[in-house]
């Protein structure tokens, strides 16, 4: 086997899995009224039908009623009708082989007090946390007996429940190690002050959970291996406190990951994006096993078999977590034993899933719009019992890959225009931006399935109305995207070239110039990274937007990137500022900025002015084609809202009639998984 250590089965207690993969513990944001419904048991379940060992679910899911779940719309173990939808769960994990576990916590102050029940959080010394904005009182010895006791009636709820196990967290600056933290940790009592009185409710916590469940359930514990600040948890210190743990005979395994949770700083690394190295923090886990008398697990940036089995061959770990992963391609352990790696839709790092989470929103992959949607779209397409159809899709962007793919997985005849002679759209020029290189898998992934099934790809080829009519098509799909919306604004002085965008300065159309102004009224990704890409050449860069901060819609885990660059480079950072025009004078542009709040006018002296306001649709196409279609280019909403087939697709075609879809920017500017849902949805039913 080209794998052995990956596929090698491990004994964690009672508990035999069945290879090294896991995926470890997240947020999903899809319980409902804080219990795990169909959506939450089929996205774990096709990680089981993936071929997945040990899938950890309910990322911080609360024990207590005072650490509110309804933050992270996640699985609340403090009530007792929790254990027979967890016993659902359960069973379809078993089904396929398969083991399940949970995660519980206490958040402490690591929370929004605003929530469900406006509760008092508790915190061990009642400091502050900066990321929720978390207010919360000193704890009482009381609250902290009673919380004890919660960790213990929580393990009874999830063994009633049928899983394999619970794995107490205490990561992230949750309460467990804001009790370990010297950080935040400052009492002089019998819970605070040495190493031993700060594990004490630790280990407290865990002796009830094994009082409660016994000594043949598995019982993890996830800690930090770094907090990385100068008065928290050292990696020294987190040794200490992991060989401590791991002699008291309480824990099963020890789950390690990296960085502090508890800054937004902090908090970037805890889900290493793209910009950061592969695995970043293994050393750390490295270092806790060489002290535990416990397995070890590490989940940070493994992404591929190569590096998992490289960890494992080395002993660094016992057991890798590929979670983000998984969330790209359930399939992918199977895929990896049947060696179709090159079939992986492998994760890039977007974290597109996580900063979704940390914006209170359901977690949703990038390149994977089949993901979390089990319940009605389904990662395997099946070929169509209908006819054999003529399918064209125009564009091959991320929409008009993923309806090329689709269409043909169906069994459909797919010719694919495009005008450039390469596949990838808007992705291929986010590449280009610094440290988003890796965005280019995405496209990788396309380009090698839709040569793999055959798709007829006309690369370099600018189709128009007669060239689409002449193939005779039953289907047109639309996906040429947009283009640079530079004339919203006739006084920027696009019409004579005052302005560029940043497609002209990523694409190497227009060089840059000595000192720029970004101005990004998007505050998506596309603006900080065309002013990264302007410093790290040596321009002087202000980059200006109308927002109240600069990548303001940029999640959690990603502009703090973003903001370690731009300051490390010097650019200048000015929120609050409309560009109200631009003009010429000498050999100088003059922006002219207004404030948002005071209608203040301010000036600006630069060589260049791009401007990132986002995409008008390409669709000249469409109006010529629309009329001669018989559906009038019109997609039924209520049936491609219902995961339905178009009412259209039922139609019997005569020769020389066709249907008409756009998908994608062609409609309106959205987003890489926008395209992609939108051609999932639609081309299903083909």
């Amino acid at each position: 086997m080209r794998y052995p250590h990956l596929f090698e089965p491990i004994q964690l207690n009672k508990l035999t899995i069945r290879n090294r993969i896991v995926s470890t513990a997240h947020a999903e944001v899809y319980a409902e009224n804080g219990l795990p419904g169909e959506r939450y048991i089929r996205y774990y379940e096709e990680k089981a039908k993936g071929g997945v060992g040990l899938a950890i679910c309910g990322g911080s899911s609360p024990v207590s009623r005072d650490s509110p779940w309804s933050w992270w719309n996640s699985v609340n173990l403090s009530i007792d009708a929790v254990v027979e939808p967890l016993s659902r769960l359960a069973a379809a994990m078993h089904q396929h082989g398969a083991k399940i576990m949970i995660q519980a916590t206490h958040m402490g102050r690591r929370n929004a007090w605003h929530g469900e029940n406006w509760p008092h959080l508790v915190s061990p010394s009642g400091i502050r946390e900066p990321v929720h904005r978390g207010n919360a009182k000193t704890i009482e010895v009381e609250e902290i007996d009673r919380i004890i006791r919660d960790f213990a009636k929580a393990a009874r709820r999830v063994k009633d429940g049928g899983l394999d196990g619970m794995e107490v967290s205490a990561a992230h600056q949750q309460l467990i190690d804001q009790f370990w933290s010297p950080r935040v940790n400052h009492r002089t009592d019998e819970w605070g002050g040495s190493l031993e009185n700060r594990l004490r409710f630790g280990i407290e916590v865990l002796k009830a959970i094994r009082a409660e469940v016994g000594s043949d359930f598995c019982v993890g514990l996830r800690m930090c291996g770094d907090e990385f600040h100068e008065d928290g948890i050292s990696h020294e210190h987190a040794k200490e406190i992991a060989q401590a743990m791991s002699e008291t005979g309480l824990v099963d395994y020890i789950s390690v990951v990296g960085s502090g949770a508890d800054t937004h700083n902090t908090l970037a690394n805890c889900m290493p994006p793209m910009a950061l190295p592969p695995e970043p923090f293994v050393h750390l886990a490295a270092g806790i096993k060489s002290v535990s008398k416990v397995p070890v697990m590490h989940a940070q940036s493994i992404r591929d078999a190569s590096q998992a089995e490289r960890i494992l061959s080395t002993g660094m770990v016992d057991m890798v977590g590929m979670t983000r992963a998984q969330i790209a391609d359930p399939h992918m352990v199977i895929k990896i034993r049947d060696g179709r790696e090159d079939q992986i839709k492998q994760c890039v790092g977007a974290n597109y899933c996580i900063d979704r989470q940390y914006n209170g929103l359901d977690v949703l992959c990038i390149q994977n719009a089949a993901t979390s949607r089990e319940t009605v779209l389904s990662h395997t397409i099946r070929p169509s019992t209908g006819p054999q159809r003529k399918v064209v899709v125009v564009g091959a962007g991320p929409a008009g890959l993923e309806a090329a793919r689709v269409a043909r997985e169906r069994g459909h005849d797919v010719v694919l225009f495009e005008k450039n002679t390469a596949v990838g759209g808007q992705i291929n020029l986010a590449a280009k931006a610094p440290k988003r290189e890796q965005m280019a898998g995405i496209v990788r992934w396309f380009d090698l399935e839709t040569q793999r099934l055959g798709v007829d790809r006309r690369l370099g080829v600018a189709a128009d109305e007669a060239m689409i009519l002449a193939e005779q098509p039953d289907i047109v799909v639309l996906a040429t995207g947009g283009s640079p919306h530079l004339q919203q604004v006739p006084d920027w002085g696009a019409a004579s070239g005052l302005v560029h965008s940043s497609w002209d300065v990523l694409s190497g159309a227009v060089p840059l110039k000595d000192n720029v102004l970004v101005y990004d009224s998007i505050s998506t990704h596309a603006g900080a990274g065309v002013a990264h890409y302007a410093a790290e050449r040596g321009k002087l860069v202000e980059i200006v937007t109308p927002d109240v901060k600069v990548s303001d819609d940029v999640g959690g885990t990603t502009f703090p990137i973003f903001y370690r660059q731009m300051y490390a480079q010097g650019v200048i950072q000015t929120p609050n500022f409309w560009l109200d025009k631009v003009y010429r004078e000498g050999d100088k542009l003059i922006a002219v900025l207004r404030n948002e709040y005071t209608e203040a006018q301010e000036e600006r002296e630069v060589d260049q002015v791009i401007v990132e306001n986002g995409t008008l649709p390409n669709d000249s196409l469409y109006w010529a084609l629309k009329p001669q279609s018989v559906n009038k280019g019109q997609i039924d909403i209520d049936a491609l809202y219902a995961f339905q087939p178009q009412p259209a697709l039922q139609q019997t075609l005569q020769s020389g009639q066709f249907l008409l879809y756009r998908v994608g920017d062609c409609i309106s500017m959205h987003n890489i998984h926008a395209a992609i849902f939108d051609a999932l949805r639609l081309c299903k039913d083909f």
